[in-house]
């Protein structure tokens, strides 16, 4: 039997549509869902297992890619969204009624990852998002409880979906914060 990473992977992935402009997330309230509008489709979708992300139940991994920040707007029911927790560089957007994560925010100007803001398509009833295109921070799993006996079968199903597993992020993104360091630092042009 194959191990289960998340529900939106599972039976295969979908290609992404060509053309699609975006779509609408919805937290999981019966009545007065939050709903966030993205205008615009995402990138650098892939399944993560941190212990930080929002994972539908029962999921080893979260499913999470970015969209430009300026492309994400709440429109409807913004006052049930807090903060989980302020400390963290993500600030995640969570559902207080039912704990769903809506969306992530980098407020750190220097960051690298800042003007683009993580989501959970799976919330999403349109289809054509990105799909995802690599495991990040497998190992994670095993704080969130997962037998570390089992994490060959894990990276194994991970191949098999045609998920790349990492214990961080892709190639391109590591690339991507080393040239914001090494252009913050001087040490590359900016």
């Amino acid at each position: 039997m194959a191990v289960a990473i998340h529900p939106s992977v599972d039976r295969g992935i979908a290609p992404a549509a060509p053309g699609f402009a975006g779509g609408t997330l919805a937290c999981k309230c019966a009545s007065n869902p939050v709903t966030v509008t993205l205008k615009a489709q995402t990138a650098h979708n892939h399944v993560c297992g941190c212990t930080q992300c929002w994972k539908p139940e029962g999921a080893l991994f979260s499913m999470v890619a970015v969209v430009p920040r300026d492309k994400v707007e709440v429109t409807a029911n913004a006052d049930k969204l807090r903060v989980v927790d302020p400390s963290k560089t993500i600030q995640r957007h969570a559902c207080i009624a039912c704990g769903t994560h809506m969306y992530g925010r980098i407020e750190n100007a220097k960051h690298p990852f800042h003007g683009l803001d993580f989501v959970h398509t799976e919330l999403s009833p349109q289809n054509g998002w990105s799909p995802p295109t690599f495991a990040a921070f497998v190992s994670s799993i095993i704080e969130s409880g997962a037998d570390p006996a089992g994490m060959g079968a894990v990276r194994a199903q991970l191949k098999a979906l045609g998920l790349e597993p990492y214990d961080c992020l892709s190639p391109p993104l590591m690339d991507a914060i080393a040239t914001h360091v090494a252009k913050a630092s001087g040490v590359l042009k900016a």
